[in-house]
């Protein structure tokens, strides 16, 4: 949008008196008494308008802490904005932050239902810029109402900010201590305070697969030299920055290796690292990340090349890159499968059996079966991940954008909005599931420190936009049987970053995505699933019928795994029973990464449709102890399976294995059941026998050779049908 310049004051002494009308207009509207501050509440809370200017300028863009992004309404009168606190607030103060396009006639109005308004303020006579007014009043909703016009052109607001607390006092804070497993690291530090706790960490995380160590490691902006970051379970290490650049860790090394399971990098798991620029030592040929499932790498700036093998290159089966820079080559080696998304290489060294990239910068052409490589030159749908941050000297949740076919990386400067941590309830281990509910009942979001946290009832999500995240792999365990958490069917929703590990009381979910029969579109604005691991089993007895249930539509599943354990403790088939890791009703949902292994039943089970999946890795259960009771009268359960009565699906990089070792008699009928039908597409498809041991014998439905045989040869299906 374009507006006309404002005409220049010709007399120096016109200009100061009217700065000094100014200042003494803005003094008279705001007392000092209100500038002393209540909390801003409205950051980051869901807005709605009258008119969105060509649909471009969306009321979201005012409370979303970034003053480089506005709302904008149509050219006409009246028009509003209104923001959604979550709960009644007492308010004390507004601040209006316009572009040029202002009002000179508006109003400010409180309301407890968003029908029935009340007016705090108002003005014929607004001047545009920063207007801070003081007003008394309580209500859920406010909203700016303009009516008259400064300019042709709409209302545009760059930040629309509300201050006040909770009727009835702060009950329950947002904001506080991150606890004792976050360790925050400065440049002023010396390298060797840094490494000497940073190797205390890995001592205690290298060999603990199902421990109960949780730990973030956390590096403010600056340069740090000489490190070596080893990274272990339940350990997640992230740069404190704007963009990944802000955080250089120079001539170090950030690695995750296998030598504790000699050169075995199989069951590299629950690791992550995120939001770093990295370079090696002089004469380091790479950085080493040598992962299988559940260990994402976001937003990294690696300058070098970046190795997915372990020493030796042993065996390896990973794994997943997001909004990453690699200067080098991504240099897969001996690892089985990965997912690259929205990123930039130099090339790919090769690949295993299945190698995935969407919206990647330098990624090789599609060449599936040989080599095994399957690219899209965008992502259709993505969000990156909200992380945290510091803005000056607090701790805020930087929340980006949603894009659509997208490419390469999104920083530096990634389009989103910030949320201080103060509208965040940060919980800790031991506190219970009716004050974390209460928490975001008041309107707070929710971060979870490192630790394990038991509920007896359900964590309920019900606000739109709310964000949920997690540090160190927190990990919520239910107690009775219950789901643990379930989100509502409304916009906006992002869960990130937790374990759902399953209970010894069998849980129908682990996490539902909106209620049964939800209904609502939320194309627009998506409610979000990104890292996100489910596990029954390993740690111990576990059961749970299904890990995640997808009921709302336009869902976006952005790297999850779903995981019946098939090692550990409490592993067996009547030990920890699972029937699905991921059912979908939901319509057009869509799954970037997707990775479930060894349930008992069909383990994804896609029912809505429109539904896409890139990227799909599984493994089938070890351990049907006879072919009767996995499945009474036919050859097992697919892994994944589209309704018969779905019309659209499409699925790119999809793999299922088998490894039957608790009888190598076991054979499965297919590793993917649709129906036939034009709508229904699948593109690189495989199945393999791990070893021999077990087959499967097509690959979709009738379709593809039997995987089978001790030379692990995968079968391939091109597409389908």
């Amino acid at each position: 949008m374009e507006v006309a310049p404002v005409p220049r004051l010709r007399h120096r002494g016109a200009l100061i008196g009217l700065v000094l009308a100014l200042i003494a207009a803005l003094t008279l509207a705001t007392p000092r008494a209100a500038l002393a501050a209540d909390p801003l509440v409205s950051q980051g809370r869901p807005a709605t308008a009258s008119s969105t200017e060509n649909g471009t300028f969306p009321a979201s863009a005012a409370v979303d802490g970034n003053t480089g992004t506005r709302w904008s309404s149509a050219f006409s009168d009246p028009q509003w904005i209104q923001i959604d606190l979550g709960a009644s607030y007492t308010i004390s103060q507004v601040v209006l932050n316009w572009e040029a396009a202002y009002a000179t006639s508006y109003q400010v109005q409180t309301s407890a239902n968003g029908t029935t308004w009340t007016t705090v303020a108002s003005t014929t006579t607004g001047t545009g810029g920063v207007q801070t007014l003081a007003v008394s009043g309580t209500g859920r909703y406010v909203r700016m109402n303009g009516t008259a016009r400064a300019t042709p052109y709409g209302y545009s607001l760059w930040e629309f900010q509300v201050f006040g607390v909770p009727v009835g006092g702060p009950t329950i804070p947002g904001g506080g201590a991150l606890g004792p497993n976050v360790l925050v690291f400065d440049p002023s530090m010396s390298t060797a305070s840094i490494q000497a706790q940073l190797n205390s960490v890995f001592s205690q995380s290298e060999t603990q697969q199902f421990g109960n160590q949780r730990y973030e490691l956390l590096f403010k902006p600056g340069t740090y030299n000489n490190l070596t970051a080893n990274i272990g379970f339940y350990t997640s290490i992230a740069g404190l920055g704007r963009n990944p650049t802000d955080v250089h860790l120079n001539s170090s090394n950030l690695t995750v290796d296998a030598g504790w399971f000699g050169g075995n990098a199989t069951q590299n798991f629950w690791r992550s690292t995120e939001n770093f620029s990295v370079t090696p030592p002089a004469g380091t040929a790479y950085e080493r990340w040598a992962v299988a499932q559940a260990a994402p790498m976001r937003r990294m700036n690696i300058n070098t090349h970046l190795s997915l093998t372990p020493t030796g290159f042993g065996w390896a089966s990973g794994g997943y890159i997001a909004d990453t820079r690699i200067s080098g080559q991504l240099q897969p080696f001996s690892q089985q499968q990965w997912y690259t998304r929205n990123s930039s290489i130099q090339m790919n060294l090769n690949a295993v059996w299945n190698n995935v990239f969407t919206g990647v910068a330098g990624a090789p052409a599609t060449s599936f079966p040989s080599p095994p490589i399957t690219t899209l030159a965008t992502t259709p749908i993505s969000r990156e991940k909200p992380y945290l941050y510091l803005d000056g000297a607090n701790y805020a949740v930087w929340v980006p954008s949603l894009a659509t076919n997208s490419s390469n990386v999104t920083w530096p400067n990634t389009p989103g909005g910030s949320i201080p941590l103060t509208q965040f309830y940060v919980a800790h281990p031991g506190d219970s599931a009716a004050t974390i509910n209460a928490a975001l009942a008041q309107g707070l979001n929710l971060l979870f420190t490192p630790g394990i946290y038991h509920v007896n009832q359900t964590i309920n999500v019900t606000r739109a936009n709310t964000v949920v995240m997690g540090l160190g792999y927190a990990t919520i365990i239910p107690d009775g049987g219950v789901t643990p958490m379930a989100v509502a069917d409304v916009d906006g929703v992002k869960i990130s970053s937790l374990l759902f590990d399953a209970g010894t009381t069998n849980s129908p979910n682990l996490l539902t995505i909106g209620p049964a029969g939800s209904s609502a579109n939320h194309a627009a604005n998506p409610t979000s699933v990104q890292d996100v691991f489910f596990r029954i089993g390993g740690a111990g007895p576990g059961a749970a019928t299904n890990s995640l249930l997808v009921n709302s539509n336009n869902t976006l599943l952005d790297h999850i795994w779903a995981w019946r354990a098939d090692h550990g403790a409490g592993v067996g088939w009547t030990t920890n029973p699972a029937a699905s890791g991921l059912i979908v009703n939901g319509a057009n949902v869509l799954a970037l990464g997707l990775f479930v292994e060894h349930y008992q039943n069909y383990q994804v089970q896609w029912n809505g449709n429109g539904g896409r999946t890139i990227f799909f890795q599984n493994e089938m259960p070890y351990d049907p102890p006879t072919q009767a009771a996995w499945r009474t009268g036919a050859n097992g359960y697919a892994a994944y399976k589209v309704a018969d009565s779905v019309t659209t699906h499409e699925a790119w990089g999809v793999g299922s294995y088998c490894y039957f070792n608790v009888n190598p008699s076991i054979v499965a009928a297919r590793g993917f059941e649709a129906p036939n039908r034009s709508g229904v597409r699948f593109h690189s498809l495989l199945t393999v026998s791990l070893g021999g041991v077990g087959s499967i014998t097509n690959v979709i439905n009738t379709t593809g050779n039997v995987a089978q045989g001790a030379d692990t040869v995968p079968s391939y299906v091109v597409n389908y049908p």
